[in-house]
Protein backbone atom coordinates (compact mmCIF):
# COMPACT_ATOMS: atom_id res chain seq x y z
CA UNK A 1 0.00 0.00 0.00
CA UNK A 2 1.42 3.38 -1.05
CA UNK A 3 1.40 5.89 1.79
CA UNK A 4 2.19 9.59 1.86
CA UNK A 5 2.43 12.22 4.58
CA UNK A 6 0.86 15.69 4.47
CA UNK A 7 4.35 17.20 4.17
CA UNK A 8 5.01 15.11 1.06
CA UNK A 9 1.85 16.16 -0.83
CA UNK A 10 3.78 18.97 -2.52
CA UNK A 11 6.05 16.37 -4.15
CA UNK A 12 3.12 15.10 -6.26
CA UNK A 13 2.71 16.87 -9.60
CA UNK A 14 -1.08 17.01 -9.48
CA UNK A 15 -2.58 15.34 -6.41
CA UNK A 16 -6.31 14.60 -6.58
CA UNK A 17 -7.51 14.48 -2.97
CA UNK A 18 -10.42 12.08 -2.39
CA UNK A 19 -12.09 12.63 0.99
CA UNK A 20 -14.07 9.50 1.87
CA UNK A 21 -15.52 10.81 5.13
CA UNK A 22 -19.26 11.32 5.61
CA UNK A 23 -20.74 14.56 4.18
CA UNK A 24 -21.15 16.05 7.67
CA UNK A 25 -17.42 15.59 8.35
CA UNK A 26 -16.47 17.03 4.96
CA UNK A 27 -18.69 20.07 5.53
CA UNK A 28 -17.12 20.68 8.95
CA UNK A 29 -13.65 21.03 7.41
CA UNK A 30 -11.85 19.74 4.32
CA UNK A 31 -8.61 20.07 2.40
CA UNK A 32 -9.24 22.79 -0.24
CA UNK A 33 -10.04 21.20 -3.59
CA UNK A 34 -10.75 17.78 -2.08
CA UNK A 35 -13.56 15.72 -3.67
CA UNK A 36 -16.02 14.10 -1.28
CA UNK A 37 -16.75 10.47 -2.19
CA UNK A 38 -18.23 9.26 1.13
CA UNK A 39 -17.94 5.67 2.27
CA UNK A 40 -20.90 6.17 4.63
CA UNK A 41 -23.85 8.54 4.68
CA UNK A 42 -24.20 10.69 7.81
CA UNK A 43 -26.82 8.28 9.18
CA UNK A 44 -24.73 5.18 8.42
CA UNK A 45 -21.68 6.71 10.10
CA UNK A 46 -23.77 7.44 13.20
CA UNK A 47 -25.19 3.89 13.22
CA UNK A 48 -21.73 2.26 13.02
CA UNK A 49 -20.42 4.60 15.71
CA UNK A 50 -23.30 3.75 18.02
CA UNK A 51 -22.71 0.00 17.55
CA UNK A 52 -18.99 0.51 18.27
CA UNK A 53 -19.79 2.25 21.58
CA UNK A 54 -22.63 -0.02 22.72
CA UNK A 55 -21.60 -3.46 21.41
CA UNK A 56 -17.95 -3.34 20.41
CA UNK A 57 -15.45 -3.10 17.56
CA UNK A 58 -16.15 -6.49 15.98
CA UNK A 59 -19.89 -5.84 15.66
CA UNK A 60 -19.24 -2.33 14.28
CA UNK A 61 -16.83 -3.69 11.64
CA UNK A 62 -19.37 -6.33 10.58
CA UNK A 63 -22.15 -3.77 10.22
CA UNK A 64 -19.81 -1.46 8.30
CA UNK A 65 -19.01 -4.31 5.89
CA UNK A 66 -22.73 -4.95 5.35
CA UNK A 67 -23.32 -1.28 4.56
CA UNK A 68 -20.30 -0.78 2.31
CA UNK A 69 -20.28 -4.02 0.30
CA UNK A 70 -23.12 -3.10 -2.12
CA UNK A 71 -21.55 0.33 -2.71
CA UNK A 72 -18.04 -0.80 -3.65
CA UNK A 73 -18.44 -1.01 -7.46
CA UNK A 74 -20.07 2.40 -7.87
CA UNK A 75 -17.68 4.05 -5.39
CA UNK A 76 -14.61 2.65 -7.14
CA UNK A 77 -16.01 3.75 -10.49
CA UNK A 78 -16.48 7.29 -9.22
CA UNK A 79 -12.94 7.45 -7.78
CA UNK A 80 -11.55 5.93 -11.00
CA UNK A 81 -13.13 8.78 -12.99
CA UNK A 82 -10.69 11.18 -11.29
CA UNK A 83 -7.58 9.04 -11.84
CA UNK A 84 -6.76 10.54 -15.26
CA UNK A 85 -6.56 14.04 -13.75
CA UNK A 86 -3.63 13.29 -11.47
CA UNK A 87 -2.37 11.06 -8.65
CA UNK A 88 -5.13 9.89 -6.32
CA UNK A 89 -4.73 10.51 -2.59
CA UNK A 90 -7.34 8.88 -0.34
CA UNK A 91 -8.00 10.06 3.19
CA UNK A 92 -10.47 9.76 6.05
CA UNK A 93 -10.44 11.35 9.52
CA UNK A 94 -7.34 9.75 11.07
CA UNK A 95 -6.00 7.60 8.24
CA UNK A 96 -7.61 4.55 9.80
CA UNK A 97 -9.79 1.70 8.62
CA UNK A 98 -11.86 3.65 6.10
CA UNK A 99 -8.96 4.87 3.99
CA UNK A 100 -7.09 1.56 4.32
CA UNK A 101 -10.15 -0.34 3.10
CA UNK A 102 -10.78 1.93 0.13
CA UNK A 103 -7.13 1.92 -1.01
CA UNK A 104 -7.15 -1.89 -0.75
CA UNK A 105 -10.33 -2.13 -2.83
CA UNK A 106 -8.78 0.19 -5.42
CA UNK A 107 -5.62 -1.92 -5.62
CA UNK A 108 -7.71 -5.07 -6.23
CA UNK A 109 -9.37 -3.18 -9.09
CA UNK A 110 -5.99 -2.19 -10.56
CA UNK A 111 -6.27 1.46 -9.50
CA UNK A 112 -3.29 2.66 -7.51
CA UNK A 113 -3.73 5.47 -5.01
CA UNK A 114 -1.83 7.00 -2.12
CA UNK A 115 -3.22 6.74 1.41
CA UNK A 116 -2.75 9.95 3.41
CA UNK A 117 -1.12 9.02 6.72
CA UNK A 118 -3.01 10.52 9.64
CA UNK A 119 -5.90 11.69 7.43
CA UNK A 120 -7.59 15.07 7.81
CA UNK A 121 -6.52 15.29 11.46
CA UNK A 122 -2.84 15.23 10.40
CA UNK A 123 -3.51 17.83 7.69
CA UNK A 124 -5.16 20.21 10.16
CA UNK A 125 -2.34 19.81 12.69
CA UNK A 126 0.21 20.46 9.93
CA UNK A 127 -1.37 23.68 8.62
CA UNK A 128 -1.92 25.17 12.09
CA UNK A 129 1.75 24.58 12.88
CA UNK A 130 2.90 25.88 9.49
CA UNK A 131 0.78 29.05 9.05
CA UNK A 132 2.79 31.40 11.33
CA UNK A 133 6.06 30.50 9.63
CA UNK A 134 4.87 31.24 6.06
CA UNK A 135 3.32 34.67 6.67
CA UNK A 136 5.44 37.23 4.73
CA UNK A 137 7.22 39.78 6.92
CA UNK A 138 5.59 42.87 5.39
CA UNK A 139 1.97 43.84 4.79
CA UNK A 140 0.31 46.59 2.75
CA UNK A 141 -3.04 47.17 4.46
CA UNK A 142 -6.00 48.71 2.62
CA UNK A 143 -8.19 50.89 4.80
CA UNK A 144 -11.27 52.89 3.89
CA UNK A 145 -14.85 53.50 4.88
CA UNK A 146 -17.46 50.86 4.07
CA UNK A 147 -18.32 50.88 0.37
CA UNK A 148 -15.07 52.19 -1.11
CA UNK A 149 -14.62 48.79 -2.81
CA UNK A 150 -11.61 47.38 -0.96
CA UNK A 151 -12.46 43.77 -1.81
CA UNK A 152 -13.00 44.55 -5.49
CA UNK A 153 -9.71 46.47 -5.56
CA UNK A 154 -7.84 43.53 -4.04
CA UNK A 155 -9.33 41.16 -6.62
CA UNK A 156 -8.16 43.40 -9.47
CA UNK A 157 -4.68 43.64 -7.95
CA UNK A 158 -4.55 39.85 -7.55
CA UNK A 159 -5.46 39.41 -11.23
CA UNK A 160 -2.54 41.71 -12.05
CA UNK A 161 -0.14 39.41 -10.21
CA UNK A 162 0.11 41.18 -6.85
CA UNK A 163 0.32 39.00 -3.69
CA UNK A 164 -3.13 39.32 -2.11
CA UNK A 165 -4.84 37.68 0.86
CA UNK A 166 -8.62 37.96 0.51
CA UNK A 167 -9.58 37.24 4.12
CA UNK A 168 -13.28 37.95 3.56
CA UNK A 169 -13.47 35.27 0.86
CA UNK A 170 -11.65 32.86 3.19
CA UNK A 171 -14.16 33.58 5.95
CA UNK A 172 -17.17 33.57 3.62
CA UNK A 173 -18.12 36.85 5.31
CA UNK A 174 -17.73 40.54 4.48
CA UNK A 175 -16.79 41.53 8.01
CA UNK A 176 -19.89 43.52 8.97
CA UNK A 177 -23.36 43.01 10.44
CA UNK A 178 -24.63 42.53 6.88
CA UNK A 179 -21.55 40.43 6.07
CA UNK A 180 -23.21 37.14 5.03
CA UNK A 181 -25.85 38.64 2.69
CA UNK A 182 -25.77 36.46 -0.41
CA UNK A 183 -22.89 34.35 0.95
CA UNK A 184 -24.73 31.69 2.95
CA UNK A 185 -23.85 30.98 6.57
CA UNK A 186 -20.13 31.78 6.34
CA UNK A 187 -17.14 29.49 6.87
CA UNK A 188 -16.16 27.94 10.17
CA UNK A 189 -12.67 28.16 11.67
CA UNK A 190 -11.44 24.92 10.08
CA UNK A 191 -12.40 26.04 6.58
CA UNK A 192 -10.92 29.51 7.14
CA UNK A 193 -7.62 28.04 8.37
CA UNK A 194 -7.39 25.69 5.37
CA UNK A 195 -8.06 28.51 2.89
CA UNK A 196 -5.64 30.81 4.71
CA UNK A 197 -2.89 28.18 4.51
CA UNK A 198 -3.54 27.71 0.79
CA UNK A 199 -3.55 31.48 0.24
CA UNK A 200 -0.27 31.91 2.10
CA UNK A 201 1.28 28.95 0.29
CA UNK A 202 0.41 30.61 -3.03
CA UNK A 203 2.33 33.72 -1.89
CA UNK A 204 5.62 31.92 -1.32
CA UNK A 205 8.41 33.91 -2.98
CA UNK A 206 6.94 37.28 -2.02
CA UNK A 207 8.24 39.21 0.98
CA UNK A 208 4.98 41.16 1.35
CA UNK A 209 1.23 40.83 0.83
CA UNK A 210 -1.77 43.10 0.29
CA UNK A 211 -4.70 42.70 2.64
CA UNK A 212 -7.83 44.52 3.76
CA UNK A 213 -7.98 45.98 7.26
CA UNK A 214 -10.24 43.63 9.23
CA UNK A 215 -10.97 43.11 12.89
CA UNK A 216 -9.51 39.93 14.34
CA UNK A 217 -12.83 38.09 14.00
CA UNK A 218 -14.41 37.89 10.54
CA UNK A 219 -17.80 36.23 10.87
CA UNK A 220 -17.21 32.86 12.54
CA UNK A 221 -13.44 32.86 11.96
CA UNK A 222 -10.58 34.34 13.96
CA UNK A 223 -7.28 35.41 12.39
CA UNK A 224 -4.01 34.12 13.91
CA UNK A 225 -2.04 36.46 16.19
CA UNK A 226 1.01 36.47 13.92
CA UNK A 227 -1.06 37.69 10.97
CA UNK A 228 -2.61 40.47 13.06
CA UNK A 229 0.84 41.56 14.31
CA UNK A 230 2.23 41.81 10.76
CA UNK A 231 -0.83 43.80 9.65
CA UNK A 232 -0.63 46.23 12.58
CA UNK A 233 3.00 46.97 11.69
CA UNK A 234 2.34 47.18 7.94
CA UNK A 235 2.14 50.05 5.47
CA UNK A 236 -1.31 51.66 5.54
CA UNK A 237 -3.16 52.92 2.47
CA UNK A 238 -6.37 54.80 3.25
CA UNK A 239 -8.82 54.89 0.34
CA UNK A 240 -11.19 57.84 -0.04
CA UNK A 241 -14.17 57.70 -2.41
CA UNK A 242 -17.19 60.09 -2.72
CA UNK A 243 -20.24 59.07 -0.69
CA UNK A 244 -22.42 58.75 -3.81
CA UNK A 245 -19.97 56.22 -5.31
CA UNK A 246 -19.89 54.25 -2.06
CA UNK A 247 -23.69 54.06 -2.07
CA UNK A 248 -23.72 52.93 -5.72
CA UNK A 249 -21.12 50.27 -4.97
CA UNK A 250 -23.04 48.90 -1.98
CA UNK A 251 -26.35 48.88 -3.89
CA UNK A 252 -24.70 46.86 -6.68
CA UNK A 253 -23.11 44.45 -4.17
CA UNK A 254 -25.76 44.00 -1.48
CA UNK A 255 -29.11 44.96 -3.03
CA UNK A 256 -29.52 44.44 -6.78
CA UNK A 257 -28.36 40.78 -6.94
CA UNK A 258 -30.56 39.60 -4.06
CA UNK A 259 -33.50 41.94 -3.30
CA UNK A 260 -36.07 39.74 -5.08
CA UNK A 261 -35.05 36.62 -3.13
CA UNK A 262 -37.51 35.49 -0.44
CA UNK A 263 -34.80 35.35 2.22
CA UNK A 264 -33.48 38.86 1.55
CA UNK A 265 -35.88 41.13 3.47
CA UNK A 266 -35.97 38.93 6.62
CA UNK A 267 -32.15 38.81 6.69
CA UNK A 268 -31.80 42.58 6.16
CA UNK A 269 -34.46 43.19 8.82
CA UNK A 270 -32.64 41.03 11.37
CA UNK A 271 -29.32 42.79 10.73
CA UNK A 272 -30.94 46.25 10.81
CA UNK A 273 -32.53 45.51 14.20
CA UNK A 274 -29.05 44.93 15.59
CA UNK A 275 -27.88 48.25 14.12
CA UNK A 276 -30.87 50.19 15.47
CA UNK A 277 -29.94 49.22 19.03
CA UNK A 278 -26.59 50.98 18.59
CA UNK A 279 -27.82 54.25 17.04
CA UNK A 280 -28.71 56.83 19.70
CA UNK A 281 -30.38 59.43 17.44
CA UNK A 282 -34.13 58.68 17.45
CA UNK A 283 -34.77 60.56 14.22
CA UNK A 284 -32.18 58.45 12.38
CA UNK A 285 -33.61 55.27 13.90
CA UNK A 286 -37.07 56.27 12.69
CA UNK A 287 -35.79 57.04 9.18
CA UNK A 288 -34.06 53.66 9.00
CA UNK A 289 -37.13 51.81 10.27
CA UNK A 290 -39.35 53.59 7.76
CA UNK A 291 -37.02 52.86 4.83
CA UNK A 292 -36.81 49.21 5.92
CA UNK A 293 -40.59 48.92 6.15
CA UNK A 294 -40.93 50.40 2.65
CA UNK A 295 -38.13 48.11 1.42
CA UNK A 296 -36.29 51.20 0.21
CA UNK A 297 -32.87 49.62 0.70
CA UNK A 298 -31.09 52.30 -1.33
CA UNK A 299 -32.29 54.98 1.10
CA UNK A 300 -31.03 52.92 4.05
CA UNK A 301 -27.43 52.75 2.86
CA UNK A 302 -26.36 56.44 3.26
CA UNK A 303 -28.03 56.49 6.70
CA UNK A 304 -26.12 53.37 7.75
CA UNK A 305 -22.86 54.77 6.41
CA UNK A 306 -23.05 58.20 8.01
CA UNK A 307 -24.57 57.21 11.34
CA UNK A 308 -23.29 53.70 12.00
CA UNK A 309 -20.28 52.53 9.98
CA UNK A 310 -18.24 55.71 9.45
CA UNK A 311 -18.18 56.83 13.13
CA UNK A 312 -16.79 53.42 14.10
CA UNK A 313 -13.94 53.42 11.61
CA UNK A 314 -11.67 56.01 13.27
CA UNK A 315 -11.51 53.89 16.40
CA UNK A 316 -10.54 50.74 14.46
CA UNK A 317 -7.60 52.40 12.69
CA UNK A 318 -5.95 53.39 15.99
CA UNK A 319 -4.55 49.83 16.31
CA UNK A 320 -2.25 50.32 13.31
CA UNK A 321 1.21 51.61 14.19
CA UNK A 322 2.54 53.28 11.03
CA UNK A 323 1.31 56.43 9.31
CA UNK A 324 -1.52 56.39 6.79
CA UNK A 325 -1.04 57.24 3.11
CA UNK A 326 -4.21 58.78 1.66
CA UNK A 327 -5.41 57.73 -1.79
CA UNK A 328 -8.31 59.65 -3.34
CA UNK A 329 -10.15 57.84 -6.14
CA UNK A 330 -13.47 58.12 -7.96
CA UNK A 331 -14.01 54.34 -8.27
CA UNK A 332 -12.21 51.00 -7.72
CA UNK A 333 -10.49 51.10 -11.13
CA UNK A 334 -9.10 54.55 -10.44
CA UNK A 335 -8.00 53.39 -6.98
CA UNK A 336 -6.11 50.41 -8.45
CA UNK A 337 -4.10 52.66 -10.79
CA UNK A 338 -3.13 54.99 -7.94
CA UNK A 339 -2.30 52.11 -5.59
CA UNK A 340 0.00 50.54 -8.20
CA UNK A 341 1.82 53.85 -8.65
CA UNK A 342 2.30 54.09 -4.88
CA UNK A 343 3.47 50.47 -4.64
CA UNK A 344 6.02 50.96 -7.43
CA UNK A 345 7.25 54.13 -5.76
CA UNK A 346 7.89 52.07 -2.62
CA UNK A 347 9.42 49.12 -4.57
CA UNK A 348 6.52 46.73 -4.08
CA UNK A 349 6.01 44.66 -7.23
CA UNK A 350 3.80 41.80 -8.49
CA UNK A 351 5.01 38.33 -7.49
CA UNK A 352 6.36 37.51 -10.95
CA UNK A 353 8.35 40.76 -10.96
CA UNK A 354 9.26 40.74 -7.27
CA UNK A 355 12.63 42.33 -6.49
Amino acid sequence: MKEITVEQLDTLTNPIIIDIRAPIEYKDGAIPGAVNVPLFTNEERQEVGTIYKQVGQAAAKWRAMEIVSPKIPSMLQKIKSYSEQGELVIHCWRGGMRSKAVVTFLEFAGIYAWRLIGGYKAYRHFILEKIPSIIPDKAVVLHGMTGVGKTEILKILKNKGYPVLDLEAMAGHRGSIFGTVGLGEGHNQKTFDALLYKGLDDLQGSDYFLVEAESKRIGKAVQPEKLMDVKFQGMNLFLHTPLQQRVRHLVSEYVIPFEMESWYHPQISLATERVLKRIKNKDIRDQLSRALEERNYEAMIPLLLEHYYDPRYDYARMEYEREFIDIYADNPGDAVEKIILKLEELSYYPILQSK
